[in-house]
């Protein structure tokens, strides 16, 4: 019984994504880089069908072809659907319900996405890689929130909430660049009928059918048709988010949150962070790719943050949140440039070649690292705050 309770417990802990992850992204480069690394790779990307690319067809069905494309395009889509249930708390009840508390965080956010993504266009405008120029807009928004668990209360409590609320409007900009930007051979006549299906779930609450397994039923429907649509499957994990009722979201987020954070998302680090790891990666990472992802997340990240926010702030539009100060600010930034997840998905969708994936997967990796250790010698050095 003593291991179980330590394990509850472990689960329980706001560290614990965060630990579980790099244990994961750890033991990944390890198997990659041995002398397994063939039989780790295979059991990855083994396809269900030789030659098929990302799709299989199965009868009648069209499904995805291998175990890291069902991760990357279903259980995906659930950490989608879970991030869903969060932005839709959040702008129907919680901190983004108001414009005057929506207002700082959005600036933050908005400044995060765009000066990373400027500063990638900078070093690769012209380049195969320009493509990429999402990939350092992404926040990890458990890993992020994860350190400042590991930081305590030098990050005022105040501060965590306006982190918590930046993120998840980066995430619902990162939706929005995939839907746009990285969705591909549109296929109209799936995606008016993943729409259709959509409208239906969104009249269902609207009429305040009981949800159940029909709305389940129909979510399942969603996906398969978003994912044969061309717009990446993971959009459906939002859009269903957005037609449960406001009243069952607690409830799914419950239901969600164990599975997602402790089996979907270690399992997407596992098969994405399988990276064989060549003996000039020191050198790659002086390339235009890896430079735009590094200097995006660690510069753009903290600087778009920081400067969008104190510029509201000292032009008195909005007032930093309560007991923090610019030097708390700062240190959020750079909590935020904590990409890992979602810039490596970003990656999987915006880069073609193998190869230029993995440098864009060993740049996130560098630069994810980079923050988290920036992050606690900045806060490490600061004083304590009074929990509020």
């Amino acid at each position: 019984m003593g291991v179980l309770l330590k394990i509850q417990a472990f689960i329980k802990d706001s560290r614990a994504v965060g630990i579980l992850l790099l244990s994961c992204t750890f033991l990944s480069l390890l198997l990659t880089n041995s002398p397994w690394d063939q039989v780790w790779l295979h059991f990855w990307h083994w396809a269900i069908q030789s030659g098929g690319g990302h799709h299989v067809t199965i009868g009648q069905l069209h499904l995805p072809n291998s175990l890291s494309d069902w991760i990357n395009d279903l259980g995906m889509a659930f950490f989608f659907c879970l991030a869903g249930m969060e932005m839709k708390k959040e702008l129907t009840t919680g901190e983004l319900s108001s414009v005057r508390q929506a207002v700082l965080p959005a600036a933050g956010a908005v400044g995060g996405m765009l000066l990373p993504a400027l500063i990638f266009l900078g070093f690769n405008h012209g380049l195969p890689s320009e493509n990429g120029w999402g990939i350092p807009m992404a926040t990890d928004i458990a890993f992020s929130l994860g350190v400042a668990a590991i930081l305590g209360s030098r990050v005022p409590t105040s501060m965590k909430v306006f982190l918590t609320a930046l993120a998840i409007i980066d995430d619902l900009g990162a939706i929005i660049v995939i839907a746009i930007f990285y969705s591909h051979d549109l296929g109209l006549g799936y995606l008016f009928a993943g729409l259709g299906i959509w409208i239906i779930l969104l009249a269902l609450n609207a009429l305040k059918v009981p949800f159940g397994w029909g709305q389940i039923l129909g979510g399942v429907l969603l996906w398969y048709c978003i994912f044969n649509s061309g717009v990446h499957a993971t959009v459906a994990g939002v859009l269903f988010a957005f037609a449960v009722p406001t009243a069952k979201l607690e409830q799914g987020e419950h239901q969600l949150k164990f599975p997602v954070n402790f089996l979907i998302i270690p399992a997407f680090a596992l098969a994405n962070t399988a990276i064989n790891i060549p003996a000039s990666f020191l050198h790659q990472l002086g390339s235009p790719l890896s430079l735009g992802i590094l200097c995006g997340l660690l510069i753009g990240k903290t600087l778009g943050i920081f400067g969008f926010v104190a510029l509201l702030v000292k032009t008195k539009v909005s007032t930093l949140p309560l007991g923090s100060n610019f030097k708390h600010l700062f240190g959020t930034g750079i909590l935020a440039a904590i990409g890992f997840t979602m810039s490596i998905f970003i990656t999987l969708l915006a880069l073609d070649q193998p190869l230029e994936q993995d440098n864009a997967k060993i740049a996130i990796l560098v630069a994810s690292l980079a923050a988290i250790l920036l992050a606690l010698s900045w806060f490490g050095f600061m004083r304590k705050t009074p929990e509020q």
